[in-house]
């Protein structure tokens, strides 16, 4: 047998879900409005998640110091030379010499970023292959090969085949055979990305064997990072030392800003809407008075007044919440953000584009439902409380 309290919390839902369709149009409206706030702000959460873990999960393997040789404030190449100066601080256990740069593919006109590095001389070089879906980085001693980001593999329509061409500078073709295909984790630094040996970057960009793009230095002790960066810039005066919690903040800092200036957006949007359930709740028509009235004149109670209107709140609120978490899921997974990665990524969205993995926890969807629907449901009680205490007696007229 249903408890009686119960009971008559199934009727007053019942009276409620009545209520609601009586006024369908009206609250359709609401809810595809609170919807669409509730898909804003799930889907600015997830895109947050997602391009975080992927810049954590990259830069994991950032070296612990980079070393980059300036003029006149724009970096050039650094001679290798310039390593057996690096031997004479204590406490730095590799320096490995690195080739980047950027390629414009005239055929696609696409822009590719080319990157090399001797992989078997890392401290954790063969965790780097952890990031592939198969194959492995390319030795020192394999002249033409190379990993690929998937729109690599796209933009040059390879398929199942491994074998892909680039001019250099004097319009010859140069041949590579690839060894290795970058996962999905790390779209975000790596679908662009072409690694291959430093032999081959130098012949692909026409650079002399003496030297390199940057330096890269491993440091013993975590501890001493900082005390070894200046230690460097001291030795070199004429390169720019970045250590590897540098590069970590700048990320954080622009992941920041930009999920500040959508922050202030959608807290505008939130604002508006709670205005509008306010105006909504307290705006009751002369019909819904006078339905009150009658309800009270029935034997209705203040509370019971008040649970109604409670469960038409939290009926609307939830399918607003389910529908626009689930749309923003869809937009982020499916449509890769298009509405708000613009303003998270800005400059990148030259390169070609990477897959978006939504991330988004408990954490995330209850803190989407304390900004969004516990407000609307204030919004809505407290006036329909209001109205509630009024006498029957002067709504029904």
């Amino acid at each position: 047998m249903i408890p009686k309290g119960l009971e008559k919390q199934f009727n007053i839902l019942d009276f409620s879900l009545s209520s609601l369709w009586r006024r369908k149009l009206k609250n359709l409206g609401i809810m595809l409005v609170f919807a669409l706030v509730i898909f804003l702000l799930g889907s600015f959460q997830m895109l947050t998640g997602a391009l975080t873990n992927s810049a954590e999960a990259v830069l994991k393997n950032t070296p612990e110091i980079t070393i980059q040789k300036m003029s006149a404030g724009r970096q050039e190449a650094i001679p290798l030379a310039y390593v057996e100066k690096l031997h004479s601080i204590y406490g730095i256990r590799a320096i490995i010499p690195r080739v980047w740069g950027y390629y414009f593919d005239e055929s696609n006109l696409a822009n590719y970023t080319v990157l090399a590095l001797d992989s078997d001389l890392l401290p954790n070089g063969s965790e780097l292959n952890l990031t592939l879906v198969f194959g492995h980085f390319p030795k020192r001693t394999e002249s033409g090969t190379a990993v690929i980001g998937r729109s690599i593999q796209d933009i040059l329509e390879l398929q199942e085949r491994r074998v892909f061409s680039l001019f250099r500078p004097d319009l010859t073709l140069k041949s590579f055979n690839v060894v290795g295909l970058f996962s999905r984790q790390t779209d975000l630094l790596t679908n662009d990305l072409i690694v291959m040996n430093l032999d081959d970057a130098r012949d692909l960009f026409a650079m002399p064997t003496s030297m390199v793009t940057d330096l890269c230095a491993y440091v013993a002790n975590p501890a001493e990072i900082e005390t070894i960066a200046k230690k460097i810039a001291v030795m070199l005066p004429d390169t720019r030392v970045l250590t590897k919690t540098q590069i970590q903040k700048t990320y954080q800092v622009v992941f920041s800003w930009r999920s500040g200036f959508a922050s202030i957006c959608l807290l505008t949007a939130l604002i508006a809407f709670a205005i509008l359930a306010w105006d909504k709740a307290s705006g009751l028509s002369l019909e819904e008075k006078r339905e009150i009235g009658i309800l009270k004149i029935l034997g209705w109670e203040t509370g019971d007044i008040m649970a109604v209107r409670f469960w038409e709140s939290t009926l609307v609120s939830s399918l607003a919440f389910i529908l626009g978490c689930t749309a923003a899921y869809i937009h982020v997974a499916f449509f890769d953000a298009t509405l708000l990665k613009p303003v998270m990524v800005g400059w990148s969205v030259i390169h070609p584009p990477f897959k978006l993995l939504p991330a988004i926890t408990l954490g995330d969807l209850m803190l989407i439902f304390t900004l969004s629907v516990l407000p609307y449901l204030a919004a809505t009680v407290i006036p329909a409380w209001r109205c509630s205490t009024v006498p029957p007696d002067s709504v029904i007229r």
